[in-house]
Parts: structure tokens; sequence; C-alpha cells
């Protein structure tokens, strides 16, 4: 069952792309991939992304991982709300500690076990999902059916099974 949107992975290597799309084909509707980070602000223009999987390392030789914690930054500043959670191959825990402390939702090391991977995926976008208070629902409920009936409260309060005066004492506890 993928109903997690769409999440947007990028690596410099194919084969990693290639497995974290088959590991994560039945979790997303869509899996964007890119082998660079240069397009990564106008992909998220042009895409509505639910997260991105963004490898630390891009420059050959190097494994400090400030390839990532840049791109994080950048993303983080023009998608504040976007999940951003960093893989490596090369992680320590101090990394790993710069990459949360800079807004990245978790940290995954590389080799991943599929079934963690995907939980943890999963888990942060559960948890951005918000839930809306039963007051929260109540008054939505409420405004729609007074909507619904032109503002006329008589009718409103006989749709919703409840006496004029209720509908006005709900209206008042409710703002």
């Amino acid at each position: 069952m993928n109903n997690y949107g769409t999440i947007l992975i990028i690596d410099d290597n194919e084969a990693i792309l290639t497995a974290l799309r088959y590991c994560l084909a039945g979790t997303f509707e869509r899996i964007l991939t890119m082998t660079s980070p240069e397009g990564v602000l106008k992909t998220l223009q042009q895409e509505e992304v639910s997260m991105v999987l963004l490898d630390m390392n891009f420059s050959i030789g190097v494994n400090s991982g400030q390839d990532g914690l840049l791109w994080l930054r950048s993303i983080r500043k023009r998608h504040p709300e976007l999940p951003v959670v960093l893989i490596t191959a090369y992680g320590d825990i101090n990394l790993a500690v710069r990459g949360l402390k800079s807004g990245a939702a978790d940290f995954i090391t590389k080799p991943w076990d599929n079934d963690e991977l995907v939980r943890k995926l999963k888990d942060i976008l559960n948890n951005q999902a918000e839930v809306a208070t039963l007051d929260e629902v109540e008054a939505e409920h409420i405004r729609r059916a007074i909507d619904r009936c032109h503002g006329n409260m008589k009718l409103a309060a006989e749709q919703l099974g409840i006496t004029r005066q209720t509908l006005y004492n709900k209206m008042k506890r409710l703002g």
C-alpha cells in the first residue's frame, strides 16, 4: 500500500538509487531520483515531494558529509516543513549530530536494513501529519452545516440533530 506520496532520493551511486527504488516501491506513490543535488531546489519547486532522502557525500574522495549538510541547509531554508533524511556510508556520531542539528529528520547509514529504513521513513511522515482535535473537527462540521444551510441556524441545527440553542452554545464555546 503506497500512500506516502513522493520521495526524492539524491545519491551519486546509481546502484544505491536502484536498490532504494526497489526497497521503497511499495511505500511511496512516486520515487524520483537524482545523481546530483545541483537541481534539487528546482525539482522541489516543480514537484510535490513528501520527503527527501539525501546522500551526504558528492565530491570524489571527500567523505566529510559537508556536501550533504550544505544541501540540507539549502533545502530546509526554502522548504522548512519538508522532512530530509540523510544517508551515508561514512557515518559517525558527530556527523549524525551535526545533521540533526541542521534540521535533518533522521540519519541512516549504508548499508541499511530495508524493513528498518521503511519503518523510519513511515514514522517520520506519520508523525508529521497533524491530528485534528475533537473541538476542531466539531467546529469544522458545524461551519459546513451552517454554510450548507446558507446561514439558516434553525435548519443547520436540525441537520446536526441538535436544538438551535445547543448550536449557539457550541458556537460560543468553540469560538
